[in-house]
């Protein structure tokens, strides 16, 4: 009985070809609109994030609700940031401390929310810092980092606009010993 001959490399392409193609237009469009990696350069969010994790961030949620105090988000940098040199294609990543309306102030190293003190287990020290009542405007958001005393965030800069929203960090999928929800 005779073998039948190795199909050939453009016999393979023609056959699989599409196949290849729609795939990778699949997986280019999951990560434009739905969901991407994201890395984390800095130790502005320790304890809860500690530089060179990686993270899926999904982009879908924020267009049927605003973010929650708490969440975790990715965004561009504000103007007055990209103003002092950082590009508008750059990625920061922040906690959601106050939406539109509420008013943040920090005394003696504690966090307050419309006169509430926060109790934030997730951080890593106190803040060294004062910052005076702040009300948050409609369409922005007042964010911080978890490692308070070196993070560059909305008490340097200011309020972030939700348009620079770019989604939720969700989970951790490296280093695998660190693997979960964020």
């Amino acid at each position: 009985m005779q073998e039948s001959p190795a199909p050939s490399r453009w016999q393979f392409l023609r056959e699989n070809g599409p196949l290849l193609i729609i795939a990778l237009v699949l997986a280019l469009l999951l990560r434009i609109f739905v969901a991407e990696p994201r890395y984390i350069p800095s130790d502005s969010m320790l304890p809860t994030l500690e530089r060179g994790d990686r993270l899926v961030v999904e982009k879908v949620s924020y267009h049927f609700h605003p973010p929650h105090i708490g969440d975790i988000i990715v965004f561009h940098p504000p103007e007055l940031l990209q103003s002092q040199g950082y590009n508008s294609d750059q990625a920061f990543i922040k906690r959601v401390i106050a939406t539109p309306g509420q008013t943040v102030k920090v005394i003696d190293g504690i966090v307050y929310r419309d006169n509430e003190p926060l109790q934030e287990s997730y951080i890593l020290e106190a803040p060294y810092y004062y910052l005076p009542p702040m009300q948050v405007p409609d369409g922005q958001l007042f964010v911080m980092g978890d490692n308070r005393n070196n993070s560059n965030d909305s008490h340097v800069w200011g309020f972030l606009p939700q348009e620079n929203i770019i989604g939720h960090a969700l989970f951790r999928f490296f280093p695998p010993t660190r693997w979960g929800q964020v």
